[in-house]
């Protein structure tokens, strides 16, 4: 069965997921600041547990949570560890009602953080920086029960083989509780599932594929051979991404993302697995639901988790 998924913000849905500045948190004393943002990681958490209950209404049994839930967190100036913060008990309360909430109606949470996660750079202090964030997005993982941290491979800087060893070494220090989450996932301008299943296999790393990219930059592998191999990276439910371009496959830049997903995008291959499908549009809900209807209507197979 397919669990379908949706990504970090709605389009249509009145819930939202407040952010703030590094430039706007400077100009505030110091407990004001973290008063700010306080007030602010209460409220996402709230939202999350709101974007859920939407979820699960819509039979949406999968979200990706936004990175910046908790704003500034690890940034070098204004960065804080959740006790700094003046309510600290009652936000991390509140993220671990979506841990019970999803755990009582079968439903998932993953994150994906930004593209400065770079485990394969060769500057350390990106590195740092990196494996902070990691950190971070672990601790709110745990908080609300999320099984996934999805990350890409990052730059090549002039030899991918060099990088892909840098990658993997990192992969090899980081702390368990952010390895026990951590997936990769191929990219549309780097690294394809031929580079990265082999560091996926070798470190027992889940591979995360994302069918868009691998179609903008292939590899020589068909979508069946590289499904078979990426389910076999998995010891718990496999997640992939699906997406359709902005324009066509055959634009110069197909790499742009669509509102919607065009079901004949979908591969026939993925009907009848047991998987969590995560929709990359820019319709965020509309498009979950949209293709959800399309599926169905295309073929018989059970799209859905039933709580």
């Amino acid at each position: 069965m397919i669990r379908w998924g949706m990504c970090c913000i709605f389009r249509d849905a009145p819930i939202n997921f407040r952010r703030t500045t590094a430039k706007y948190a400077a100009k505030l004393p110091t407990d004001e600041r973290r008063r700010h943002l306080s007030d602010i990681c209460r409220h996402n958490a709230t939202s999350l547990l709101e974007a859920l209950q939407f979820c699960r209404r819509n039979d949406i049994r999968a979200f990706r949570i936004k990175s910046q839930i908790l704003p500034l967190r690890t940034h070098p100036q204004f960065g804080y560890e959740i006790e700094d913060l003046p309510e600290s008990n009652e936000i991390v309360n509140a993220f671990k009602k979506c841990k019970t909430y999803c755990r009582r109606h079968n439903l998932r949470t993953s994150f994906h953080p930004d593209q400065f996660i770079l485990l394969s750079s060769p500057n350390p202090e990106v590195t740092r920086r990196s494996i902070a964030d990691l950190r971070y997005q672990a601790e709110v993982a745990d908080w609300v029960g999320a099984d996934v941290i999805n990350i890409h491979a990052g730059g090549a800087y002039g030899n991918k083989d060099v990088a892909l060893k840098r990658l993997a070494r990192q992969i090899r220090s980081l702390p368990q509780y952010v390895r026990r989450c951590l997936t990769l996932e191929n990219d549309d301008r780097l690294y394809t599932p031929s580079d990265l299943l082999p560091v996926c296999e070798r470190f027992g790393i889940p591979f995360v594929y994302d069918l868009h990219h691998h179609r903008s930059l292939a590899d020589g592998r068909n979508v069946e051979d590289t499904t078979h191999r990426a389910l076999k990276t998995w010891n718990r439910e496999p997640l992939f991404h699906i997406s359709s371009p902005l324009c066509s496959w055959q634009d110069w830049n197909p790499r742009n993302h669509h509102d919607y997903i065009n079901p004949d995008d979908f591969p026939e291959s993925w009907l009848n697995l047991d998987i969590t499908v995560e929709v990359e549009a820019k319709a965020k809900e509309l498009a979950v639901i949209q293709l959800m209807r399309d599926i169905e209507n295309k073929s018989n197979v059970t799209t859905s988790y039933r709580s």
